[in-house]
């Protein structure tokens, strides 16, 4: 009776502070600057290209840009400015799609629509089939990615997007949608055999393949494509991508960010990407192998991927010097993982517990949005929509919808109970009248 109590305290303060967020949303808008926008800038992207290239000239050229993401965070507005990011647009059209089945307020699935909309819109206009990349020139370790190259690491979300809405009203516009990112995923991303059974794919339609996470990905969108669409192709390529990120499973149950030999670095919001598409990929197909990993791997992230507190961590096998202790982005995810899986893991019932009672405590600010990280000295508190605002969002939407339908279940197993109590002759007056069950 404790436990329910307490629980129920816990979600009725994420309704509050859902609430609280989404008026927040409305007034600071759905432009926000990112931790990227340190070097989404000409300049500030030369100097993070020449760092790639050569050490020493280019740590004294990125040192000004790293100086302020630990010490002044919201110098990002010295460097870049405001987007809006499709990968949040999706990721904010799932949450107020999970506020609506939790909350029946059908304002809520509007909303939803008018984020799908404007995925409609960012879609990336050079390429036929719809897919969705970033705003701004990405620079990586590989080169430059353009503005509007279509991510593997992005699209997918957008088609789950989608997804939850037309499951929700159908409409047929949607349904075009969702064949297109499909066989976007399927033709314009790339395959890499690395096995007999299995294939690597590209980040990007022109990249070379081997970072596991876009693997997953891949295999999670078009699995679920071939039982939307009925495609069988799509789950012969997936299968391939899904193999690929079972045999990459190191022998301690981690996953490491690529397969290059350079990007071997094992961290918290990539652990939880790899280990949610095999979550879906699982409950849609019955893999048992995935089952495997998926008890692998989070024996590894319980034990590895968690501070003292309980609370996430960014890193087990760090790349660099880290200028912060905590990434909203890592607790997000950690509360989305913990719901997919805490059913078939029950130990993840009180991971979950713990990190969103630590966000409600510690990281929700007077304005209703979330501090972004915590650094070595205080908090970066700007607002940044793809990292970590609307991820939060969805994984408390996420929390609301899951809690309502707990409860649903335990009320209708509470009423069965009692109907199988009378019919087996006694305990009449215990029988549950359904207009007490709230």
């Amino acid at each position: 009776m404790r436990a329910a109590a307490k629980t129920q305290r816990l979600t009725d303060t994420v309704s509050e502070v859902v609430a609280n967020f989404t008026e927040w949303l409305d007034v600071y808008g759905e432009k926000s600057w990112d931790y990227q926008s340190f070097f989404a800038g000409p300049i500030s992207g030369r100097a993070k290209a020449l760092y790639y290239r050569s050490g020493f000239i280019g740590t004294v050229a990125v040192a000004p840009m790293i100086f302020c993401e630990a010490f002044l965070p919201s110098g990002r507005r010295l460097f870049h400015h405001r987007l809006r990011f499709p990968i949040a647009d999706a990721h904010y059209a799932m949450g107020f799609t999970f506020l609506y089945e939790a909350t029946g307020d059908f304002s809520q699935l509007e909303k939803a629509v008018q984020f799908l909309t404007e995925l409609k819109k960012s879609r990336c206009q050079q390429f036929k089939e719809y897919c969705w990349g970033y705003p701004f020139d990405w620079v990586c370790r590989g080169g430059v990615i353009k503005q509007e190259t279509p991510l593997i690491t992005t699209t997918p979300y957008v088609y789950e997007a989608f997804l939850q809405v037309c499951e929700l009203e159908p409409r047929d516009e949607w349904k075009r949608i969702l064949e297109s990112i499909a066989r976007h995923a399927a033709v314009d991303i790339k395959d890499f055999r690395t096995s007999e059974t299995a294939s690597s794919c590209s980040y990007t339609p022109s990249d070379e393949g081997g970072v596991i996470n876009a693997a997953a990905y891949r295999a999670f969108l078009l699995t679920s494509a071939s039982k939307v669409l009925s495609n069988a192709d799509y789950w012969k390529i997936a299968e391939r991508n899904l193999n690929f990120v079972l045999e990459k499973q190191s022998r301690d149950g981690s996953w490491p960010y690529a397969v290059d030999g350079v990007r071997d670095f094992v961290d918290h919001f990539h652990t939880c990407f790899v280990m949610k598409a095999l979550a879906k990929i699982q409950s849609l197909t019955g893999d048992e192998a995935c089952e495997e990993a998926l008890l692998k791997g989070l024996n590894y992230y319980l034990n590895n991927l968690f501070a003292d507190d309980g609370l996430p961590k960014p890193f087990s096998k760090a790349p660099r010097l880290t200028v912060y202790k905590r990434e909203l982005y890592d607790c997000a995810e950690c509360i989305n993982l913990c719901l997919l899986l805490r059913n078939r893991f029950p130990q993840l019932e009180a991971t979950l517990k713990t990190v969103v009672a630590a966000i409600l405590r510690d990281w929700v600010k007077p304005d209703g949005s979330f501090r972004s990280r915590k650094l070595h000295l205080g908090w970066d508190n700007v607002p940044m929509h793809r990292w970590g605002q609307s991820q939060m969002f969805r994984s408390l939407a996420y929390y609301l919808c899951e809690m309502k339908k707990t409860k649903k279940l335990k009320a209708e197993t509470h009423l069965e109970d009692g109907r199988q109590k009378t019919k087996d002759g006694g305990f009449a007056g215990e029988s549950c009248d359904t207009n007490e069950i709230k």
